[in-house]
């Protein structure tokens, strides 16, 4: 990982810890969450936050390879006879699409530790505080520019993540140069660890529109 990537991922689990006024249920016009407290102390916060994350995804990997094994197992057990082989072929089935669902989780989390170990490093924490220091400015301004071409949608019925990981793509075209198509596929692989597939196509689409649109 670059130290940009590790930037980039670290100010979206900043951002994760301050309010999204525009959300739905938000309260508009409350306590701005930063003269509360300062964004190196909501870092640190993310931190914590992602450690804990990274435990719990190991926790689901093991449990879906033990039941992958289970599937396993028991389709061993009962592979005694034709009559069986359509149960066998079901247990079969459930347990390698078990195992590779652990493994494809596993592989996505395997990068957070090395995160949450370099996210120490000077640069890499100065980075993550100069977007979303840039995000939380001008939030207003990019989410109404994210809005012009969004075809139908509005900012506001994405999750918060997926909002944040758009945010996060416009800050680093305009402030910090990053080349368009750079930006998208750092956005897409934010979103393929953080989001769904359905908000990995929605981001790819919007930031391509978007960047189509500033050209």
């Amino acid at each position: 990982m670059q130290s940009r990537t590790l930037s980039r991922e670290l100010a979206l689990l900043l951002l994760g810890q301050i309010p999204d006024r525009d959300s739905p249920g938000s309260a508009g016009g409350g306590p701005d969450p930063l003269a509360q407290t300062s964004l190196e102390a909501l870092l640190q916060r993310a931190l914590t936050s992602l450690a804990q994350h990274v435990r719990e995804a190991l926790d689901r990997s093991a449990e879906a390879l033990q039941q992958a094994q289970q599937q396993l197992l028991d389709s061993e057990l009962q592979a005694d006879g034709e009559a069986q082989l359509p149960r066998v072929r079901q247990h079969l089935q459930e347990g390698l699409t078990l195992g590779e669902q652990a493994l494809n989780r596993l592989s996505a989390s395997l990068e957070l530790p090395r995160l949450l170990l370099l996210s120490d490093q000077e640069e890499v924490r100065r980075g993550a505080l100069e977007r979303a220091g840039a995000v939380l400015g001008q939030r207003s301004s990019i989410d109404a520019r994210l809005d012009r071409v969004m075809e139908g949608w509005r900012l506001t019925r994405l999750p918060r993540i997926d909002r944040d990981i758009l945010r996060l793509a416009v800050v680093d075209l305009e402030h910090f140069g990053t080349p368009a198509a750079v930006a998208c596929n750092e956005a897409v692989e934010l979103a393929n660890r953080w989001s769904d597939d359905q908000g990995r196509r929605m981001i790819n689409g919007v930031l391509r529109r978007f960047t189509t649109a500033t050209v």
